[in-house]
């Protein structure tokens, strides 16, 4: 039996539960990139020869490549801030300011971590001047994730970090490559927009350029592109030159009481020359 194994960040959106299905849709390749890579979880239970990670985050790219690199140093000095004394309010938000007002990486890396594990929720969200804002989660333990961390190293010995735009990433896809996207998702409500954890929008035009950048790269070199979203009417529309589209029942995992959690429709849209022949059932 295969272990699956999770990330080291909480996070909105993540795949965990959903990367044995997404591993069953992506086909074989040399390389897989993520022009949105998150958490990480498609990458961390895939197996491709390399890949190449991005995402417009800055600091969770930052954090990746200091743990791909030192990932002893940074683990035990990430473990020194994981103590009772600073999993309370006046401590976190202590530690958010001091986040807010360096720009020295390493320390903001092991600060990202620390704020993952103890702010609300494992989200991740910055207010228009750029600075953090998840409040404090009031946690009994925060869990320290070095198991997970130490495979995360290990495996990124055949990834590649970047920060950039969705665009550059897919525009530069070369043939043998493997492309899926995890974008913010269309809101199902009004009241429901995840857009801004990132610090920048990721609205309607954005959603449909992604559909459009598919059908572009998949037409200029042997690659496919696999692409995530929720199941709407709207995004119905934007893949419709897809070949290959699977909708999925998936747990909501925004609501921090699991009781709050409702199932909702996914569809993973593929697009792919049509020599290719994918979703497997």
């Amino acid at each position: 039996m295969k272990i699956k194994h999770r990330a080291f960040l909480k996070w909105a959106g993540g795949k965990y539960t959903l990367s044995d299905t997404i591993n069953k849709i992506l086909p074989d390749g040399k390389r897989l990139i993520e022009p949105f890579v998150g958490a990480g979880s498609v990458f961390l239970n895939s197996d491709y020869d390399e890949y190449l990670l991005n995402d417009i985050n800055a600091d969770l790219i930052n954090l990746y490549k200091i743990v791909q690199h030192t990932p002893v140093k940074f683990i035990e000095d990430a473990s020194r801030l994981f103590n009772q004394s600073n999993n309370v309010a006046e401590a976190y938000y202590h530690l958010r300011k001091e986040f807010n007002s360096t720009s020295d990486t390493y320390y903001r890396s092991l600060l990202f971590l620390y704020m993952n594990r103890h702010g609300y929720n494992g989200l991740c969200r910055y207010n228009k001047s750029g600075g953090y804002n998840v409040p404090f989660g009031k946690y009994k333990k925060p869990y320290f994730p070095r198991e997970e961390l130490e495979y995360f190293s290990e495996k990124s010995a055949k990834a590649k970090f970047v920060c950039q735009g969705y665009r550059k990433i897919i525009d530069n896809a070369e043939n043998n490559d493997v492309i899926y996207c995890d974008p913010p998702y269309v809101p199902l409500s009004t009241t429901a927009s995840f857009t801004s954890y990132s610090g920048n929008g990721f609205g309607l035009d954005e959603q449909a350029d992604l559909a459009n950048a598919a059908e572009e790269i998949i037409k200029k070199v042997n690659t496919s592109v696999l692409i995530s979203n929720h199941d709407t009417i709207w995004t119905r529309k934007i893949y419709e030159h897809a070949n290959q589209i699977k909708s999925i029942q998936v747990a909501r995992t925004i609501s921090q009481k699991g009781g709050g959690r409702k199932k909702a429709s996914e569809l993973l849209a593929l697009y792919h020359l049509p020599k290719v022949n994918h979703i497997k059932n």
